[in-house]
């Protein structure tokens, strides 16, 4: 029979954060043990959570990046959800193949949907025909969502993306997984607590206000042992990737396209898009990684040689270079390019911020053909930002069409990003991090790769 196991996903933690200001993970690395964790590239939530599930590397799993370019589609597609899109055995698979009484719950990790688990919960919004976006989650099976939402109110989604995001979401994840984990003793309970990431990239690693949010999360990530604890289970608890300090955004498609490489459509209202299948290289930025997309082989050198001479990146990653970060798949991008340290990249291609899309001033994740951290800030050129926002709001419960615009286009207040490998010797505060209740799978170093091997030795070593 399996050992329970609590496998709590705490984003943006490092080895460096663990002490006074974390008193339940403190505990939890002083009873067992903490190492800072390698990570995988790119260091972003999609990619290291494939990984980390399925032990294997992008090129195997197939997560090169938070979404990409599908090419049979010409078109961008980011945060997709369903489980579908990962290759591979994932922990839970293989819990599964050795014991048939192995059970999982998946609370809000990603690919959550169609996951071959007992119990899941992600947001999912419902979007209605007359243009409104109506909160709501997804489950399986479908009425945990009920029972959780009658308990615990609508999923807050406006407190877990956009200017609004903070505790609020992470908390309401850690009350609805310990109320799993109690009814239901899962085998495994995954839980996602995304709290760090929002500040961590609003006001960088080292301003003294992060402190808050760590104890914040600590909090959150308490009720959770001490849940796991009260049905027996082992806890592991790790993060994706770490998140360093940024000054220099590097507008990429921008470049691209005063070069002639991408193209762009005006739409009958005005704005610009990008045009994918009718460009000749474009890029999809998340974070500090870019999977540039070229679609004449002959371009690619001269493409290369284009990004390489462009203040703000450090590495351009042909196919053949993407071989030895395990990067070389069919979905990422004919180059791969990596910021240099203090940099990151918008996913920017208009030249004229009046011709800017109709989604950039709006928290639209899936329309934009790239991450945009630019979301979790109000534009401060609004003069009255709250009399705006309840203008909105008002017209939304009225039931007229709204247009949320409270995004600014000016990238330059973003102050922490992610993505690139850590430098070495700094690995304790520029990588993830990896703390275990029981000292039998103790080593002294953890790629990400071994997590599947090392929960599964805990769940199932006698």
């Amino acid at each position: 029979m399996p050992r329970p196991l609590l496998l709590l996903d705490i984003v943006g933690l490092t080895h460096q954060m663990l002490g006074p200001n974390t008193p339940h993970l403190q505990e939890l690395a002083t009873s067992g043990f903490a190492r800072p964790m390698g990570t995988v590239l790119p260091a972003v939530t999609c990619s290291a959570q494939s990984t980390i599930l399925t032990g294997t590397l992008p090129r195997e799993h197939g997560v090169v990046a938070n979404g990409w370019y599908f090419r049979d589609l010409a078109e961008v597609w980011l945060w997709r959800q369903s489980n579908r899109l990962v290759k591979g055995a994932r922990i839970y698979d293989e819990g599964l193949r050795r014991a048939s009484d192995y059970t999982t719950a998946k609370m809000f990790w990603w690919y959550n949907m169609y996951a071959n688990v007992n119990w899941s919960m992600t947001p999912r919004p419902s979007y209605p025909a007359d243009g409104r976006k109506v909160f709501d989650s997804y489950s399986q099976p479908p009425e945990l969502r009920d029972e959780l939402q009658s308990q615990l109110g609508v999923f807050p989604l406006t407190r877990f993306w956009g200017p609004g995001a903070d505790i609020t979401s992470s908390r309401w994840i850690a009350d609805a997984s310990v109320e799993v984990m109690r009814r239901h003793r899962p085998s495994l309970t995954l839980v996602y607590l995304p709290h760090l990431d929002y500040g961590l990239q609003r006001l960088g690693p080292d301003d003294p206000k992060m402190i808050d949010d760590i104890r914040q999360v600590d909090a959150e990530a308490g009720k959770c042992i001490a849940a796991a604890r009260e049905i027996g289970a082992d806890i592991i608890a790790l993060s994706e990737y770490a998140i360093t300090a940024v000054s220099q955004p590097v507008h990429i498609n921008r470049i691209l396209r005063r070069h002639g490489y991408l193209a762009v459509r005006r739409e009958p209202l005005g704005w610009e898009t990008l045009d994918c299948g009718a460009s000749r290289a474009f890029a999809v930025a998340d974070h500090q990684v870019a999977h540039v997309y070229v679609q004449r082989s002959t371009d690619i050198k001269a493409v290369k040689q284009l990004l390489q001479q462009t203040t703000g990146i450090d590495l351009v990653l042909d196919r053949s270079e993407q071989r030895p970060f395990g990067l070389d798949h069919e979905r990422s991008g004919e180059l791969v390019v990596i910021s240099a340290p203090e940099s990151w990249f918008t996913y920017y291609f208009w030249e004229d911020d009046r011709l800017a899309p109709d989604y950039a001033r709006t928290i639209d994740i899936h329309r934009k053909p790239g991450y945009d951290p630019m979301e979790l800030f109000i534009n401060p050129k609004l003069s009255f930002p709250k009399l705006q926002i309840a203008y909105r709001l008002a017209q939304k419960f009225t039931g007229f069409r709204y247009y949320m615009d409270v995004i600014g286009l000016d990238a330059s207040p973003v102050k922490g990003s992610h993505g690139r490998l850590p430098t070495p010797g700094r690995e304790d505060c520029e990588g993830p991090v990896f703390i275990s209740s029981s000292r039998s799978i103790e080593t002294d170093e953890i790629p990400m790769t071994a997590v599947k091997e090392l929960a599964l030795r805990l769940q199932f070593s006698s």
